[in-house]
């Protein structure tokens, strides 16, 4: 009987299934990913010198350059804001209102529109300006 030398063998340690993880877990990361995206509308934002980023949560209400409000995507009166504001409300845990509105709409219906979502409940309500977008 003799001995036989063992051949050198070297182990190798196979990282394909470590890879597969982190691309399985950064392409979870993307589509679990929020991003705020304003409505498309042609609307020249105010500018202010003093503004601050906002809560990507918060319950946006569009005001365009022809005086017409748009909140949840869909077209509204003005007088209808404070219902279907107070129904939102109702469903999420924030209660905080940004209102994006062109730079040459009147002060009288951005004053009406803020009025109404203050009286749905909203306890904060902010305007949008050029430097929150990141313009």
């Amino acid at each position: 009987m003799r001995y036989r030398e063992r051949e050198n063998t070297e182990q190798d340690i196979d990282i394909s299934p470590l890879i597969d993880m982190v691309f399985i877990l950064l392409i979870f990361f993307m589509v679990s990913a929020t991003f705020v995206k304003d409505m498309d509308l042609d609307i020249q934002r105010p500018k202010a010198s003093s503004s601050t980023p906002s809560s990507t949560k918060a319950i946006r209400v569009y005001i365009d350059n022809g005086g017409n409000t748009f909140l949840d995507g869909q077209p509204v009166r003005s007088w209808v804001i404070q219902s279907r504001l107070r129904d939102m409300l109702r469903q999420t845990t924030g209660a905080s209102v940004l209102v994006v509105t062109d730079a040459n709409v009147s002060a009288d219906k951005l004053i009406e529109v803020v009025d109404q979502c203050r009286l749905a409940g909203a306890e904060d309500v902010g305007v949008v300006t050029e430097r929150e977008a990141g313009a």
